[in-house]
């Protein structure tokens, strides 16, 4: 471990995962808003980074304001501007028929991609959808044997919740793969490495200028692997210890949470 004290002198860039990582539910992980902001003090700049693509940026805003975790020159990104961006640069003009809420939609649309609701789109989008009807999904479907490209935010099965886990856009895949015989032609969520490329050029970074922390071996730990990036294994959410003999992507350092970061710098 006293190399991560080296990594850390070289790293600009704490890319974060969000519950499980800095809080849990919504309580802070220990005193979470003290240790970032001494990576703030240290020169790191902040940038959550989620999967979920069901809300708004604002809304994440809101949320980390609320628990003290955002402060000015803090970033959030998350799958759905991830693949908004990508849309922007790689398929202008396209048409897009969207499976996701109305946040994202709006998202969508601010940013200039026509949504289609009737006919036939260029590319459908699968997003995490908390809204989603039988309709929506069958018109989503129907648009997919029009042989539409077939693009997804990100491949979790499952998303937390107090009580239960909740089907996530990963579930969605298989549920949408047994009916129409297709998989997404693209995933840009962690773990994929698009997610990571755009980051890459929108800092005009170096990949050892990235940290990734997070508490999930198989999308967090695995996206900072595939795209070259420093990675932090915390053990204060889903993962444990026992599981990285058996993962295939192995994090870099582990701590117990990451608070405990702080002696390293």
């Amino acid at each position: 471990m006293d190399n991560l004290k080296e990594v850390l002198k070289d790293v600009k860039y704490i890319l974060l995962d969000m519950d499980g990582t800095v809080y849990l539910g919504g309580k802070l992980i220990g005193e979470m808003d003290k240790t970032l902001e001494i990576l703030r003090r240290s020169g790191k700049k902040l940038i959550y980074l989620t999967n979920n693509s069901s809300k708004s940026v604002e809304k994440y805003y809101d949320k980390l304001e609320k628990l003290n975790l955002f402060k000015s020159g803090d970033e959030v990104k998350t799958s759905g501007t991830a693949t908004i961006n990508f849309l922007k640069t790689e398929r202008k003009g396209k048409t897009v028929r969207l499976l996701g809420t109305k946040s994202l939609k709006k998202e969508f649309q601010k940013n200039g991609i026509k949504i289609i609701e009737d006919g036939v789109a260029d590319v459908c989008v699968l997003a995490y959808d908390t809204e989603t009807t039988y309709v929506k999904l069958c018109k989503f479907t129907d648009n997919l044997r029009e042989n539409a490209e077939y693009i997804a935010t990100h491949p979790d099965i499952n998303c937390p919740s107090e009580k239960y886990p909740l089907p996530d856009v990963g579930s969605f895949i298989e549920l949408i793969k047994s009916s129409t015989g297709r998989s997404p032609d693209m995933i840009i969520g962690k773990p994929y490495t698009l997610f990571g490329k755009e980051l890459i050029k929108e800092y005009t970074a170096k990949p050892d200028e990235f940290l990734m922390v997070g508490d999930r071996l198989y999308t967090d730990i695995a996206f900072g692997v595939n795209c070259d990036f420093h990675t932090l294994f915390v053990l204060s959410g889903e993962g444990t210890a026992d599981m990285i003999p058996a993962s295939e992507k192995k994090p870099e350092f582990v701590l117990d949470s990451l608070n405990d970061v702080v002696s390293f710098l």
